[in-house]
């Protein structure tokens, strides 16, 4: 048998993961198709385990996000599901090989975590730069701030004061 690494490429599984809901998931279609299984059937096996798959492991893509999945991936509303897609975690996607059983659910399910893993090390390896970034953006919103006060107050040094009105000549005060 292959091994893991061999049996799938994990830039193709990156390209699986999508951010929904702020949730990186995979598709229930897309999955199948890495396990080598029908939609139908991994389906099956999830119904077969509902009590495995609360929320937070897998959820139902509500109108919105199936008619934007739809235009993102430019299939047809025609024929096809006459459901919307599940979207599986990354606890979902582990859950998954406890109900898939066989070598390659088990290979793929590997491939899988060790995807997430690299995604995950991505998002953290950019975090603290982007930080960095708005404190020193925040850093110098102040200092602009403060640059303007200093001109400001150049300004009103160099202009000269403002004349005192002049009294019309002929009027006395009472």
């Amino acid at each position: 048998m292959k091994r893991d690494r061999d049996l799938i490429p994990t830039e193709l599984i990156e390209s699986k993961i999508l951010l929904v809901r702020g949730r990186k998931v995979i598709l229930d279609f897309h999955l199948a198709a890495l396990y080598g299984v029908g939609t139908k059937v991994l389906l099956q096996a999830v119904k077969r385990n509902a009590s495995r798959f609360p929320e937070d492991f897998m959820f139902e893509l509500n109108e919105r996000e199936s008619a934007r999945l739809r235009s993102q991936i430019v299939t047809s509303n025609r024929g096809g599901r006459r459901y919307p897609p599940r979207a599986f975690t990354e606890q979902g996607v582990a859950m998954l090989s406890s109900v898939l059983r066989s070598e390659r659910a088990i290979q793929v399910n590997i491939a899988i975590m060790r995807a997430f893993v690299k995604l995950r090390e991505i998002i953290s390896a950019h975090k603290e730069p982007a930080l960095k970034l708005k404190r020193l953006e925040m850093k110098l919103e102040k200092h602009d701030e403060e640059i303007q006060a200093i001109f400001r107050a150049i300004a009103d040094l160099m202009s000269p004061p403002p004349e005192k009105p002049k009294r019309p000549i002929g009027f006395t005060r009472e």
